[in-house]
């Protein structure tokens, strides 16, 4: 991604976000799109910029515990829609709009035990722009259809099926599985997971190139 357009999008979001009230932009994308790249770029330009001012909040999260999972007898297709707590992550995101006065700690999520951590990131006060990225977030089903009217803009990151097919096979085996297994959770749920996702993009304000930062529509 190059340098000079990352800047025009750093300068978008500085420029939309006012100074009294939070600004939360969403960034979307199917899995492997380099969504979170983005996503946590912009939060740390914009904090080189000026310290605080940003902060990042990811709906992995908010992925059900893989006892959960086994449980309800959906561990196979982890990743899917119902395998996240939609209304859990849509009640966090009216505190943090409701609340910007206080300190509001969030989950976050680590591939190398496959689990969500409780608490890990904190929403400062002075963080008036919040970052907010995940797969679902233009979805119209079920609660992650009210998450598009929570957010001040959406943006969505576009990456050709082969490139994020191929990042997700590497990430996959960098975490355990044999190269035949990601390949095949690459393309059967992930894959299916991507099909619903691509089909949200026409709810974006911004559509973002994940090779270049480009913008390609909107």
């Amino acid at each position: 991604m190059g340098s000079d357009t990352l800047d025009a999008l750093v300068a978008r979001v500085a420029g939309h976000a006012g100074h009294d009230a939070r600004y939360m932009l969403g960034v979307a994308g199917s899995p492997g799109s380099g969504k979170t790249t983005l996503a946590t770029t912009l939060v740390a330009r914009l904090n080189e910029a000026q310290p605080g001012t940003a902060a990042y909040l990811p709906m992995d999260g908010f992925h059900l515990a893989n006892a959960t999972l086994d449980r309800l007898g959906i561990h196979d297709r982890k990743g899917a829609i119902d395998t996240f707590d939609g209304w859990g992550f849509l009640a966090l995101l009216d505190r943090v709009r409701a609340d910007p006065d206080h300190t509001i700690y969030a989950p976050s999520f680590h591939r190398t035990v496959d689990e969500g951590v409780a608490g890990e990131l904190a929403i400062e006060p002075e963080a008036r722009i919040v970052v907010v990225e995940g797969n679902y977030l233009l979805a119209d089903q079920g609660a992650w259809a009210h998450v598009r009217d929570r957010l001040d803009a959406a943006w969505f990151c576009a990456t050709p099926l082969e490139e994020r097919e191929a990042r997700l096979i590497d990430r996959h085996t960098r975490h355990g599985r044999t190269l035949e297994a990601a390949a095949a959770w690459a393309r059967d749920v992930d894959g299916r997971n991507a099909v619903l996702i691509e089909q949200t993009r026409t709810r974006a304000d911004l559509v973002v190139s994940g090779l270049t930062g480009e913008v390609l529509a909107g």
